[in-house]
This record gives structure tokens, sequence and C-alpha cells, in this order.
């Protein structure tokens, strides 16, 4: 006898989902705030320091995007506790985790957003008496977040997506308790289908909204 589709079982748990939903949204959303920090910084840092300084933040990016995000997990949950006398929840080690992940991509946009200023505003800057600091800031900074804003839609909606490996260290977002539903129903089909099509529909409203935030940002600059 063949398999037969029955959501019945899944509709009474999608609480599950739904809150699994929200969580990932808020992973990723601190996770991008803070990834943000720290590739600004960085970047900032890398294009005015000197070449050790540069070595330094160019060891970091290629060592986090070189090894697998599960892996990274894995270390900072399960193996930096045992080196270090530290203690934090699942959620706190995902988010920082993820944090650091998108912060080692995002050096890499904003270093070639500060790159690709227009050399023509900066001394425009220089010639109405502009401080280096001021020029960053009311200058370089506002062109390099037109140029890396697409980049940095883009790298949300990955991280949105990315939230799914905390379910490895039994963090609740939408995978997580697709796979609950799973072990307590064993409806895999049902549950996976209603996921996917969760996981697409929330990418794509993500996308349209930030979408029409980067044409707002191009319209009021």
């Amino acid at each position: 006898m063949g398999y037969t589709l029955n959501f019945n079982l899944i509709w009474r748990h999608f609480d599950k989902l739904w809150g699994g939903l929200l969580l990932s949204l808020e992973l990723a959303v601190i996770s991008i705030a803070i990834g943000i920090v720290i590739g600004l910084v960085l970047a900032v840092w890398y294009v005015s320091a000197g070449r050790v300084v540069r070595g330094v933040i160019a060891a970091y990016v290629e060592f986090i995007r070189n090894v697998p995000l599960i892996l990274l997990v894995y270390l900072v949950f399960y193996g930096l506790p045992t080196v270090i006398d530290v203690a934090y929840s699942a959620q706190t080690s995902f988010v920082a985790t993820l944090a650091l992940y998108s912060g080692a991509y995002l050096v890499e946009v904003f270093r070639s957003g500060l790159e690709a200023v227009p050399r023509g505003q900066i001394d425009a800057g220089k010639a109405i008496g502009l401080t280096p600091w001021q020029r960053l800031i009311h200058v370089r900074l506002p062109t390099m977040m037109r140029i890396t804003l697409p980049a940095l839609s883009n790298t949300f909606i990955s991280l949105f997506k990315d939230t799914s490996v905390a379910s490895v260290i039994s963090v609740p977002e939408l995978t997580y308790g697709a796979q609950w539903i799973n072990f307590n129903t064993f409806r895999i089909v049902e549950v996976y289908l209603v996921v996917t099509a969760m996981y697409l529909v929330t990418g794509y409203a993500l996308l349209f909204a930030l979408r029409l935030v980067e044409r707002w940002y191009r319209t009021a600059r």
C-alpha cells in the first residue's frame, strides 16, 4: 500500500513550526546586526592599517570562509567550554558563531565597498576641510552603504537559511521544530513539505522587503 499524505498531525503541532520560524528570524537579525559591526570595524581597519593588521584580519576571514558552519557551531558550543571555564546557552552560542561567520563575509563586502568610493568624493571632502573621521562618516560610509546594500541583503537571507544549522545543538528554530514533529508523528514527507514552503515564502518576503529598502535608500540619498 502506497504512502498517503496526511497533514492533520502537522497542523496540530503547527505552533512549533511557527515559533521556530520566529526564532529563526530573531537569530538571523541579531547575528547580522553583530556581524555588521564586526565586518564594518574590521573593514575600516583593514583599509587604513598596516600590513600586520591586514594579515590578522585576512587570516580571520580565510579561516571562517573555509571552515563549514556546522563545524564552527560544534567548536564554539562543545569545544570552547572544555578549553576555558565558560558556560552559555545553545542559543547564545549559535548567535555568537553566526555573528562571527557573517562578520567574516561582511569584512570583504564592506572592504570592497570602501575601496569603490570614487576618489573625487574623498578629495572633495578634503577640499572643504573635513577631517579623516568626518570624511569616513559623511562621505565614505554613505556611499559604501549604497554600493553594498544588495550584497548585505543577500547575506541576511543566507543567514536566515543558515539558522537551520542551530538544530544540531537543539536550538528550537524551524528545522528543529520539523524534526520534533517528525520524531513524534512519523509524517516526514508532510512536515518537510510544510517547512520547505515556510522557508520559501519567508525568503521571498524578506527579499521583497529588502529590495524596497534598497530602492528607498537609493532615492533618499
